[in-house]
């Protein structure tokens, strides 16, 4: 091993107590610290994202086509059939969408019926289960959101009704309450209930009418793609809309938390990078008398540069070590756990989301090192100014 780190291996881990130890034991605090503090911000952002964006597409699909003036389509199985062919499309659902009001009891709600296939797998269940084909008229399924349930004191397996206004006359239906969901998105929750879509068509008095098709695709990334590509092979009165253009405050909201991560991030690596600049300079304070004598012995400042670049390299990457295992650590408690709740009224998720993503991780403590080591090299210029001379004077 070279004579330059088994000097800084001696001085930076001496077994007595000094300033020097201290000085070290707190940088290497202050790194764990800052590592830690940017790979939880990672791991929440990634996971508040996700979480949100997910809800929503679970309700919408990635992508909606529609008319391009709103008026009903009717369906086109062999557009349909087209798109299907592409792999990274999951499936395309049809869908309507009409106002109606619940009558239970004495109780009444406007909400909006959504109509949708029943083979529909439907997300957010909590109790019960979805909707399935029955032939009895009496009772038609629906499930209610848990928010009107208990708004209206409904309960699985009662029977509700629904009143549409269809040519320029109100029509009733009976339902049975089959399940109920919670998206925790609370405008979601309290709009929609979801039935089958053939009931609307029937009101509607058209078979083939419906008012747009839900796209899922098996990868998001590729939405704005996917969505130029179905746009080319839909009739002209056709329009796709990728699902963060249909609701852009919500995305856009989403959007920021990557802004403030960003923020919070440079201002912990600005952190760690002044508390290691700072620890070294003060190391060097301390052992001035040390650089005197090696440089009247004849070493050069390389050498003595290597020392205190080797001291700063064992507290920067014990502070990496720790702070990695630290922050990936608690994101991991948090993520199997859940112990930290949020307000879901606000943030539309109970439980802080964590997502923990190996290639960021690995960033995190590459970039760490690397602005760290870039920084070392100012205060060691200050070796070439310090002479036996002026150590003496100094001590």
């Amino acid at each position: 091993m070279s004579t330059p780190f088994e000097i800084a291996k001696k001085i930076s881990f001496q077994q007595k107590k000094s300033n020097t130890t201290l000085i070290v034991k707190l940088s290497i605090l202050a790194t764990t610290l800052s590592v830690a503090a940017i790979i939880l911000t990672l791991s929440i952002v990634n996971g508040f994202q996700q979480s949100i964006a997910n809800k929503v597409f679970s309700f919408w699909g990635h992508i909606r086509i529609e008319s391009v003036n709103g008026a009903p389509l009717q369906q086109n199985d062999s557009t349909i059939r087209l798109l299907l062919k592409n792999n990274l499309i999951q499936s395309i659902s049809p869908f309507i969408i009409q106002s109606t009001v619940i009558s239970y009891k004495k109780e009444i709600e406007g909400v909006a019926a959504k109509g949708v296939p029943i083979s529909n797998y439907i997300p957010f269940i909590i109790a019960g289960r979805g909707l399935t084909k029955t032939s009895d008229s009496n009772k038609i399924e629906i499930v209610l959101s848990d928010l009107v349930a208990k708004k209206l004191k409904i309960k699985l397996n009662d029977p509700i009704r629904l009143y549409f206004l269809n040519d320029k006359s109100v029509k009733q239906r009976k339902f049975k309450v089959v399940g109920l969901y919670h998206s925790g998105i609370e405008d979601y929750d309290q709009q929609f209930v979801l039935i089958d879509i053939k009931v609307l068509q029937q009101l509607q008095g058209d078979m083939t009418a419906v008012q747009g098709y839900a796209v899922q695709l098996k990868n998001k990334d590729a939405i704005d793609p996917i969505k130029d590509t179905i746009q080319s092979k839909v009739p002209k009165n056709w329009v796709s809309t990728t699902i963060p253009n249909y609701y852009p405050q919500l995305f856009d909201w989403i959007g920021v938390q990557t802004m403030n991560r960003n923020v919070v991030i440079t201002i912990m690596v600005l952190i760690a990078i002044v508390n290691l600049l700072t620890c070294l300079f003060i190391l060097m304070l301390d052992r001035i008398p040390m650089i005197g004598t090696l440089t009247a012995l004849g070493a050069s400042h390389l050498f003595i540069r290597k020392i205190f670049i080797y001291q700063a390299s064992f507290i920067c990457w014990t502070g990496i070590g720790f702070g990695t295992f630290m922050g990936v650590g608690i994101s991991l408690l948090q993520q199997y756990f859940g112990w930290i709740q949020l307000d879901e009224s606000a943030y539309f998720i109970k439980t802080l989301p964590i997502q923990i993503i190996p290639w960021q991780i690995a960033v995190i403590v590459i970039g760490t090192a690397l602005l760290s080591y870039a920084s070392f090299l100012l205060p060691t210029i200050w070796i070439k100014k310090i002479s036996p001379a002026k150590t003496l004077q100094f001590d």
